[in-house]
Parts: C-alpha cells; sequence; structure tokens
C-alpha cells in the first residue's frame, strides 16, 4: 500500500527511539523509499548505525558533513518526500514546531515541508498532560499535522499512564490511512471567505474585530485535502493555508470581499462558505489625512450598514450552488441561525456562541450546531480542524448523497 512513497522519519531524543528501527523495517515492507533525520540528543539512544542498516540510506543528522562539505538541503528533502513522520517526537520538538523554531535539520526540514505531516508524541505523562504540551499539540492539529496519540501503560519514569509512543504496527496503519484517504470532492470547486474585514475612520484607524481566520482557514484545509479546487477570499489575518496550492484573495473591506467573492462565484463554484466576519458598520465619509485629537470629550462618527455578503450571493444563487453560512450569537442563537438561514438562501448554518467556553474569536478550539431545514445536529467542543472535518462531513452528506 506505501510502495513508491518517499516518507522522512525523524526521531528525537526519548527513550521511544528505539522503536524507530523496528518502525522503519515496517514501512520498508510496505514498499516506503525511508530516509531519517535524527536529532544530536537521539543519537543517546539509538545510533545512527543502526538506523542507516535498517533504512538502507545514510543518516541526517546536520545540516552538512564536516569532512566534505555536503550540504542536506532541508528544502530539497521537503521536497522530496509525500510524508514527514516524526516518530518519537518529544515535548521540546513539539514545542519547537508549534512555534517555528529551527534550530537543527529536523526542524528546518520541517518547516519545509509541501507533504503532510505526522507526529507520534512520546514523553512522561506529566509532561504530556502539561497545559504547554497540550497547547501545542492542539495548536499543531489546527496547523494540519496529524496527531498519532500515545498509548496507555508503564513509562520509562516508573509511572503508569499516557505518554507511550503508540507501537510501531499502529502507526505504520495510521501512516496507510493518511495515503489512502478519499478524495470524495475531487472535481469540485469551494469558496471560503474568512477572517475580519478593516473598515478605515481614516488613514490610521480603523473599525474591525477579533476573527483570526482560524475556522476558514481550517475548513480550506480540509476541502483541499479532499481534492477539492479552494479559493479563500481572506480578510487580514496572520496564517496562512496549509497547501500552497490554495488560493488566496487577499482583501480588506466589506465591499472589496463583495466585489471579489461576487467575482469567483460568477466564474462557478460548488460549494461557498461564509465563515468571514464582516463588519456590520462602515464610516460614511473617510478623510485623506488623519483626523486630529481635538479638546473634546466626544466625538460623533457617522456609520453606514456594510453589504451583507452572504444574503447578496445568495439573491444570485445559482442551481446546484451549496451555501454554508456561520452564525456567532450571544443570545437567541437558535432562532438567530434559523433566521439567518432563511433571509439568506443558504442551505445550512453553523451556530457558535460567545457564551460557550472556547467558542468564538481567537480561540484554537470551537463548539458547534450545525442546522440546515430539516435538521439540528450539535457537536461538542473541539479543535477547529476536527470541527471543519465535521462540518465538510455533513456538506457531503448533503451534496455526495
Amino acid at each position: 500500500m506505501l510502495k513508491g512513497k518517499n516518507i522522512i522519519l525523524g526521531i528525537t531524543g526519548s527513550i521511544a527511539a528505539y522503536k524507530a528501527a523496528t518502525l522503519v523495517r515496517l514501512l520498508i515492507k510496505e514498499g516506503a523509499n525511508v530516509k531519517v533525520i535524527m536529532t544530536q540528543m537521539a543519537k543517546e539512544f539509538i545510533t545512527p548505525l543502526t538506523m542507516a542498516t535498517v533504512s538502507k540510506n545514510p543518516i541526517l543528522v546536520d545540516f552538512y558533513n564536516p569532512e566534505n562539505g555536503d550540504w542536506n538541503s532541508h528544502v530539497s528533502l521537503g521536497l522530496w518526500a509525500d510524508l514527514y513522520l516524526i516518530a518519537p517526537a518529544s515535548a521540546n520538538t513539539l514545542a519547537k514546531m508549534n512555534y517555528g523554531i529551527a534550530d537543527n535539520l529536523l526542524l528546518t526540514t520541517y518547516l519545509s515541508a509541501r507533504c503532510p505531516v505526522a507526529v507520534a508524541p512520546a514523553m512522561d505523562l506529566d509532561m504530556y498532560n502539561h497545559p504547554s504540551t497540550q497547547n501545542n499539540i492542539n495548536s499543531l492539529k489546527n496547523l494540519g499535522v496529524t496527531i498519532i496519540e500515545p498509548g496507555m501503560g508503564e513509562l520509562a519514569s516508573g509511572l503508569t499512564g499516557k505518554g507511550r509512543m503508540e507501537e510501531p504496527e499502529l502507526i505504520v496503519e495510521a501512516v496507510k490511512h493518511l495515503f489512502i484517504k478519499k478524495k470524495s470532492l475531487l472535481g469540485k470547486k469551494a469558496i471560503i471567505t474568512a477572517g475580519p474585514t478593516v473598515e478605515q475612520i481614516d488613514p490610521v484607524r480603523f473599525i474591525s474585530n477579533n476573527s483570526t481566520g482560524k475556522m476558514g482557514y481550517s475548513i480550506a484545509n480540509e476541502l483541499f485535502s479532499r481534492g477539492a479546487e479552494v479559493t479563500i477570499v481572506s480578510g487580514p489575518v496572520n496564517i496562512e493555508p496549509q497547501y500552497k496550492q490554495i488560493n488566496v484573495r487577499k482583501v480588506t473591506s466589506a465591499q472589496e470581499m463583495l466585489d471579489v467573492t461576487t467575482s469567483e462565484y460568477e466564474n462557478g463554484v460548488d460549494i461557498i462558505i461564509f465563515t468571514a466576519a464582516v463588519a456590520d458598520y462602515t464610516p460614511i465619509d473617510v478623510p485623506t489625512s488623519k483626523i486630529k485629537k481635538e479638546k473634546k470629550e466626544k466625538i460623533s462618527l457617522e456609520l453606514k450598514s456594510t453589504p451583507d455578503i452572504a444574503k447578496y450571493i445568495g439573491s444570485i444563487k445559482k442551481n446546484g450552488v451549496f451555501h454554508v453560512g456561520f452564525a456567532l450569537e450571544t443570545e437567541s442563537g437558535l432562532e438567530n441561525a434559523k433566521d439567518k438561514l432563511s433571509a439568506k438562501q443558504l442551505d445550512m448554518i453553523v451556530l457558535n456562541s460567545l457564551k460557550d467556553q472556547g467558542a468564538g474569536f481567537a480561540t484554537d478550539t470551537n463548539k458547534i450546531t450545525i442546522i440546515d431545514k430539516i435538521n439540528i445536529k450539535e457537536h461538542p467542543l473541539k479543535s477547529k480542524k476536527d470541527v471543519a472535518i465535521d462540518i465538510i462531513d455533513y456538506i457531503e452528506s448533503k451534496i455526495l448523497c
């Protein structure tokens, strides 16, 4: 099943590194080509000679060979791989991956990889359960990294609990699953609006909101992973899609988002998902120079409504296009979401509430209720990556039936 697949195995400093030899042998038995990158600390637990013998490839540790100056190009490695698997992945490496720290070859290769990335954590249970580690794991999930959960059992410390690296046989099964993931949306085109809009008051001040775009980008990543051609119409955010093939149309204001979304819609689409937190109002007059602070306790700012993008696109809705809206509410959530479902010609709406801890803006998690014209389905609090899976699964159940 893995025949011809190029897999990089990253090994970090953990007692579980001894399992890496078995893991490599199993991957090769399945037909994979395996290259191994080790950290300096990993060499203390299993020797490069052992890994070179089982992988039938030289082991990479440093950026270059001090004997002859040969460069181990992290860029070339990232382009070569069909999968980057880090097993075992220590708490230290997970933290550095999350924050983009690149102080060894294993990490620079991670930042260069264009392929899917999977990690199999291994550490003591207290380290694994620590909020910092869990935050790093959840953040990596939202970045699209697959987490192969550790198992329960006796740990090197003598304690018993969760933290053991998953057994090599089960890691190989997880790798197989990544490669056979169904491209169920191949041939479908999708548009996602994401992030906030920014409405200028003057050249230096603006009206906006706390949206980070994480939910919209997670949905875009999931759509692309299932084979869809994806365009994000994005307000100003500090994130990038996981896949470079996703088309990002950057906009600033609500009017710009409407114009670009309408243009993309008219070019043909199968699914459109309105996740953007569009500012409801924009200044009527925007001066070309900065408004000077005057000796007044109060000033008045005259505003007008911004265009309702989902409602407008709904008014020109084309046959066969599946429209999905989002409703972020603080009260009467279900009633308001149902009203929007009808008023904006939506086929489905995703409700979340700021009253639910861990939901809404600037979080890595969300708690949603999916509503269509017949059904209401609640979901528990999950990572935004997992929420995206739930949303796309629901869409598929409607458009692929």
